[in-house]
């Protein structure tokens, strides 16, 4: 009997030491490892979730060829999505061009171990009554439709980041960090090609609730202030749930910062979790989820590259 716990005691200590020395192995060659070697390898790692790593605001965005594009937009996404640990407040606004009703969406909020926000541009392929919004599968625009979009996000008051690129999902991801989505705001610009289609939009944007002191129109470009919602928010985003999630985001946003507690930047943090705990790394970017996404784990070859 003592023979048999001496045997385990003695394993569990072989296996800590295995367990720190891969540690330190990955912390030295990560540490050793160039900036643009790190963007670069981080930026393939990501790029079948849709997403890639921005240096100059330490964030993660999403791609203008993400496979969620494929997917659309549905009003069913924004009802389960707090079934997901994603806890954000949303704004539609739906109105019409060109023979066609198009949607544009804002979101704020925490994204599972990521606070940070989103726009989605989107169109369908005809004109659709109010009551068709809610059932009606939008789609993406298409690329020669995209128009310069830029977002800051403010936490409090305090600028986040600021994410600037044509798009059609313009995101903006921060891993570690957890909020409330009435805590965050977002300043939202967008350059639109036509001033009829900027006017749909903006009389649209007026309906919906914004004042029109509070929108500023330069141009072609018209910018306001999403903070506190006017939409209507999803029936399922009760008390309850959105506190239970927030309460699993909240642990698992201390669990990642204890983990990659040996690196301060973003970049570092997220190769090293890749690394080091890869199954972690996979439930943080499933941001959007959906069964056919794949995580291709971290191959032999490439831990022996990198000396892991």
């Amino acid at each position: 009997m003592y023979l048999l716990f001496g045997i385990l005691i003695l394993i569990c200590i072989v296996f800590s030491l295995i367990f720190h020395i891969r540690k330190k192995r990955i912390i030295r060659k990560i540490c050793e490892m160039q900036l643009e070697q790190k963007v670069c390898l981080l930026n393939q790692i990501m790029e079948p979730f849709g997403f890639c790593y921005s240096p100059s605001q330490d964030i993660i965005t999403s791609r203008t060829d993400a496979w969620q594009k494929k997917f659309g937009y549905c009003a069913l996404y924004d009802k389960t999505a707090v079934h997901f640990s994603m806890v954000f407040d949303c704004e539609p606004i739906y109105f019409n061009y060109n023979n066609r009703t198009w949607m544009f969406e804002f979101w704020k909020g925490q994204y599972g171990v990521s606070a940070g926000g989103e726009i989605g541009l989107y169109c369908a392929d005809r004109v659709l009554s109010p009551w068709e919004y809610d059932k009606t599968l939008f789609h993406g625009i298409d690329d020669k439709e995209l128009m310069p979009v830029t977002m800051t996000a403010y936490y409090k008051g305090s600028p986040l980041f600021t994410a600037c690129q044509p798009h059609w999902w313009l995101t903006g991801f921060c891993p570690g960090r957890f909020c409330w989505p009435g805590d965050l705001a977002l300043r939202v610009s967008i350059t639109f090609k036509s001033e009829n289609m900027m006017y749909c939009f903006l009389t649209s944007l007026v309906q919906s609730g914004y004042i029109k002191c509070g929108i500023s129109v330069c141009d072609m470009t018209v910018s306001f202030m999403f903070a506190k919602p006017f939409s209507k928010q999803p029936c399922c985003k009760t008390c309850f749930s959105a506190r239970w999630a927030q309460f699993k985001n909240r642990l698992f946003c201390k669990l990642y910062m204890w983990v990659t507690r040996p690196f301060r930047c973003t970049l570092d943090k997220i190769l090293y979790l890749y690394y080091f705990l890869p199954f972690a790394f996979r439930h943080m970017l499933c941001m959007k989820k959906h069964r056919k996404q794949k995580f291709r784990k971290p191959r032999r070859k490439e831990r022996r590259r990198h000396g892991i």
